[in-house]
């Protein structure tokens, strides 16, 4: 039997290599953002067409490479950064593998062309497929200049994996904004398609931050600083009434290298327990620095994840650092230990005349009296005599229609008592009552029983129906604005929403684009109130991310449910008759009306039987 175990070649190395380091043209971005920086780069220009699957192109002005470095850096495992195995537990670098440019190199189409700051002359080198086509000296500026043409053009299978345009440059966007804001002393800037989307100049932390996400986060911002023996935290975390559902705006770096990890992650929600409302996730830009010896970034093909020598107490200092700066700028409750609140009385309280407190007694009052009890109201009676004259002034202009009226144009309806269920204000057109239980269920009578409506579940399943009807007719009711508002939003959710454009103006909107990360808003749904169209247009934008990201929704459907978990009606919101009446007419014309958008109960049957039983008949 032949031996069957064997050597792959270099190619077929290389193209697996890439799979593991190459995932997207984001993934090439974020190494060759990496090596500029490691070159030591004071600016550089990041130019992509067609979101990186036609031309990424690094420009920087750093160190440069010699005519043998140049071809040696396109070897795998060939890397400047490390000489031994010591030397892993000793990196400060961004890049230490040696395998990002073979990678890369091997998958596409490479141009690079690199000169030193001393030499007269750089170098060009062309590349395709891992297979070298041309080197030759050439004039160029002093650093490097690589172009990635053509990517997965050997792999076709993995180009065909590729998202849409759109979310191709939204990743890309991401980790442009992971190099800035570890680096904000180097100026970058980020062309799309012949388009500027970031032109960031040299800067401190929080002038990086407020570029890159836009002036309104300038007020959003809480320092956070910390010195330990073990590490140091500098940044900022975002106050809690910014917070948003989900996890866009956390940012972790250590030793100026962006990292995931859970683990921290929960000690920074931590910090912010009770601050925070439900399922929101707190804004955070905080740096770590701490000896290398104490961490392992080996342990990830990407190295977005390392390993802490002590996880315990590197999560306990960056809880309290947090907690500490949250407290210190008024963010949270803080309690003064040096002051006696009891004695928390202003002065002109201190000369007051004191009095001593007086009860009010109806000596009159006889609970055995009938005549006292039909008087006075079932659970409460009048603590002193009350002068009868004068009572009919009370019921002036206050006819048997005007109370009619009155009741209709009520903006809550009470719960009502046992004995005016029976009443007709209660009762709809079917001469069954209707009512709301704690501002939360909506209870009325069927032939069988009754039923309870959960108002939030059934208002957002008629709503997400209705909305999906409207993205699949492509047209949806717009009100007109009388004078059109001028939206800015960063340049990630300006990339989402020039992705949905089109189904969010079937919802209603009417977004036109006006200049960078830049809309005019001409028109709304009707069914939205004035005041809110940013806000509901951004979390619009964060439920259509948070379902994209849990759910795997197509895009039509995360739209409808972001909608009607923004617009639907709310637990604990009052709710006239006429309204109860609609959401039950418009409830049972759907085609689910039993299900909410989440699959769960919509509502609840009370049958009579069910009722018996309860009172053991």
């Amino acid at each position: 039997m032949p031996d069957i175990i064997h050597l792959l070649p270099d190619a077929v190395a290389n193209q697996i290599a890439a799979g593991e380091v190459v995932q997207r043209p984001a993934s090439a971005v974020k190494e060759l953002l990496e090596n500029a920086v490691d070159a030591g780069a004071s600016a550089l220009q990041l130019i992509i067409k067609d979101s990186g699957k036609s031309l990424i192109q690094i420009i920087d002005n750093g160190c440069g490479m010699s005519e043998t470095d140049a071809r040696m850096s396109f070897e795998r495992h060939a890397t400047s950064k490390i000489r031994s195995a010591d030397d892993l537990f000793a990196i400060r670098t961004m890049g230490f593998r040696g395998e990002a440019l073979a990678s890369i190199a091997a998958i596409a189409h490479v141009e690079m062309k690199s000169r030193r700051h001393e030499d007269d002359f750089g170098t060009s080198i062309l590349i395709e497929g891992a297979e070298v086509k041309q080197q030759e000296a050439v004039s160029a500026a002093a650093g490097t200049s690589i172009s990635v043409k053509n990517l997965f053009f050997n792999v076709p299978a993995r180009r065909n994996f590729l998202k849409s345009n759109s979310v191709e440059a939204r990743h890309i966007i991401e980790e442009f904004e992971r190099v800035a804001l570890a680096h904000p002393e180097i100026a970058m800037s980020l062309h799309q398609n012949g388009l500027e989307v970031f032109q960031l100049q040299k800067s401190n932390l929080r002038q990086r931050i407020v570029s890159v996400f836009g002036n309104p986060y300038n007020e959003r911002l809480v320092p956070v600083q910390e010195e330990t023996t073990l590490l140091n935290i500098v940044g900022f975390v975002g106050k809690p009434e910014f917070a948003r559902r989900t996890r866009g705006e956390q940012f972790l770096f250590v030793n100026k290298r962006f990292i995931k990890d859970a683990y921290l992650h929960h000690a920074i929600q931590h910090a912010f327990e009770e601050l925070l409302p439900r399922e929101c996730y707190a804004s955070y830009w905080l740096y770590l620095d701490m000896d290398p010896k104490k961490i392992d970034i080996n342990i990830h093909p990407t190295k977005t994840e390392i390993k802490f020598e002590d996880e315990r107490a590197v999560y306990a200092i960056v809880r309290s650092a947090v907690k500490r700066s949250l407290g210190q700028y008024s963010v949270s409750p803080a309690l003064d230990f040096e002051q006696e609140k009891a004695f928390d009385i202003p002065y002109s309280m201190h000369n007051a005349p004191v009095s001593a407190p007086s009860i009010k007694v109806n000596p009159g009052y006889n609970p055995f009296d009938t005549e006292t009890k039909q008087r006075s109201t079932p659970f409460f009676s009048s603590p002193a005599k009350i002068s009868a004259s004068g009572w009919e002034k009370m019921y002036e202009g206050m006819s048997k229609e005007s109370i009619t009226e009155r009741q209709d144009d009520k903006d809550a309806t009470l719960l009502p008592t046992p004995n005016s269920l029976l009443s007709d204000e209660f009762k709809s057109e079917e001469d069954h009552f209707i009512f709301q239980l704690q501002h939360r269920y909506i209870v009325t009578q069927v032939e069988s029983g009754l039923i309870i409506i959960d108002q939030q579940a059934a208002s957002e399943r008629v709503l997400y129906e209705r909305y999906n009807k409207q993205l699949q007719q492509h047209k949806g009711p717009s009100q007109q604005e009388l004078f059109p508002q001028t939206l800015e939003f960063t340049s990630a959710d300006f990339t989402i929403i020039h992705e949905m454009q089109d189904d969010i103006r079937s919802l209603g909107f009417d977004l036109r684009e006006f200049g960078k990360n830049t809309f005019v808003l001409h028109g709304t749904p009707a069914d939205i109130e004035g005041g809110r169209e940013k806000q509901m247009i951004e979390a619009l934008i964060e439920q259509f991310k948070n379902f994209q990201a849990t759910l795997k929704l197509d895009k039509r459907e995360g739209l409808a449910r972001a909608m009607a978990k923004n617009v639907s009606v709310k637990t604990g919101k009052a709710l006239t008759q006429k309204e109860m009446k609609n959401i039950l007419d418009e409830l049972f014309t759907c085609e689910k009306p039993y299900l909410s958008i989440e699959g769960k109960s919509t509502l609840v049957l009370l049958g009579e039987k069910d009722l018996r039983e309860r009172f053991g008949k």
